[in-house]
């Protein structure tokens, strides 16, 4: 079994055979994958080492006391919190060593296309088809909400393989090169000004069989794992004390005395104790993940997450004032990812209203904590037992 001197020695190795301050970016990476101290829970040749994940911030610490390079996580969050556990858990050996390793090292970035425009709370009422055509499967129809879909090569992707049986089950799962000719994607500019997600539409696009997840008719058991590692990837982040959306504004309050309030205090401190309950609770999490697959439990922590974000930059802008009115920047932009604290309050406010509709909407979520959570009955669903294509629309 490894043991945290096992994987010191082997930090120790890696870092001597790739010294960091003359090592190119791209080839640390490269060698830490190898070596596998990318994500040690992995299979050996996969990045890992078979070892608890629980020991990945061993390594984590040890290489950033080194001043080693990481891959940016904000840039390849997607990838590394559902691509590479869905392909881990439902991939062939083939797909385990063409996907992995690009992935986490940053050379090959991915995206998630699973909401529609009809489709977007019920996921399996989609309606994005795909139909065989020898070794191939043609694709059309219309993806949206897509994160990060104009920076990314690949996409994991749920399509309707049979319209003729419930929605649930004529689902198949992909993976889509989105370089592929018909792949088109268009940006939506969201109320911040920028375009984090796009609509893709996919017309007539030709996805070989060799990269199909899963078997044919088992998308949504493939996409479940990928929705329960999203949550937890959303609302199981790790911050420090006093961090995330409430340190932002305690720190205001600390250095802008003139600007409290006693009812503003009291909403603050409110706040705080809900944002360290929070931070334990999602440490709780993380070490029931490391045991093992994330569970519905996840979905609870993300709504948290959701709703402690939006009242939290809600107090900000009102201790703020006249001030927390200012937006620094309007401009029409694609970025990388989500930048809440390198951006002004107004920013904050407006950006964490997407938060409890990305990753799964509040009003969902709770529902699945009742259902699978607390073992409430489920709401009555009439369309259970109806073919696909008898659903109204």
């Amino acid at each position: 079994m490894t043991t945290v001197d096992d994987l010191k020695r082997r930090v120790a190795e890696l870092l001597a055979a790739y010294p960091p301050e003359s090592t190119p970016r791209q080839d640390f990476l490269d060698a830490r994958f190898d070596a596998g101290l990318a994500w040690i829970h992995f299979p050996e040749g996969l990045g890992g080492l078979n070892a608890p994940r629980s020991l990945q911030s061993v390594v984590d610490k040890e290489l950033a006391a080194a001043g080693a390079p990481d891959n940016d996580k904000r840039r390849i969050g997607i990838g590394l919190g559902m691509a590479a556990p869905t392909i881990l858990a439902f991939g062939t050996p083939e797909q385990h060593q063409r996907f992995l390793r690009p992935l986490w090292t940053e050379r090959e970035v991915w995206c998630q296309l699973f909401s529609e425009p009809g489709a977007g709370s019920d996921l399996a009422a989609l309606g994005t088809r795909a139909v065989r055509d020898g070794d191939d499967w043609v694709v059309t129809g219309q993806k949206v909400w897509t994160s990060g879909a104009h920076k990314s090569q690949w996409a994991i992707l749920v399509t309707r393989t049979d319209p003729d049986v419930p929605k649930h089950r004529g689902m198949t799962y992909f993976l889509c090169d989105m370089t592929a000719p018909g792949v088109e994607v268009r940006p939506l500019r969201q109320i911040t000004g920028e375009a984090e997600f796009n609509e893709v539409f996919l017309s007539e696009v030709r996805i070989p069989d060799a990269h199909r997840l899963g078997a044919v008719g088992e998308g949504w058991k493939v996409a479940q794992t990928t929705l329960m590692n999203e949550r937890v990837a959303i609302g199981g982040t790790e911050f420090p004390r006093d961090g995330g959306m409430v340190g932002v504004v305690a720190k205001t309050w600390r250095e802008r005395p003139e600007l409290r309030t006693s009812e503003l205090h009291d909403r603050l401190l409110k706040l705080w104790v809900e944002g360290e309950s929070l931070r334990l609770v999602s440490s709780r999490l993380r070490q029931q993940l490391a045991a093992g697959a994330p569970g519905p439990e996840g979905s609870a922590v993300k709504v948290a997450f959701s709703e402690l974000n939006q009242a939290a930059s809600g107090l900000e802008i009102e201790l703020l004032g006249d001030e927390g009115l200012r937006y620094d920047d309007w401009t029409m932009r694609r970025p990388d990812g989500v930048n809440f604290l390198g951006r002004e309050a107004g920013y904050r406010y407006l950006r964490a209203k997407g938060n409890s509709i990305e990753g799964g909407t509040s009003e969902v979520l709770r529902n699945i904590i009742a259902e699978r959570v607390l073992g409430l009955p489920s709401e009555p669903r009439i369309d259970k037992d109806v073919a696909w294509k008898d659903l109204p629309r």
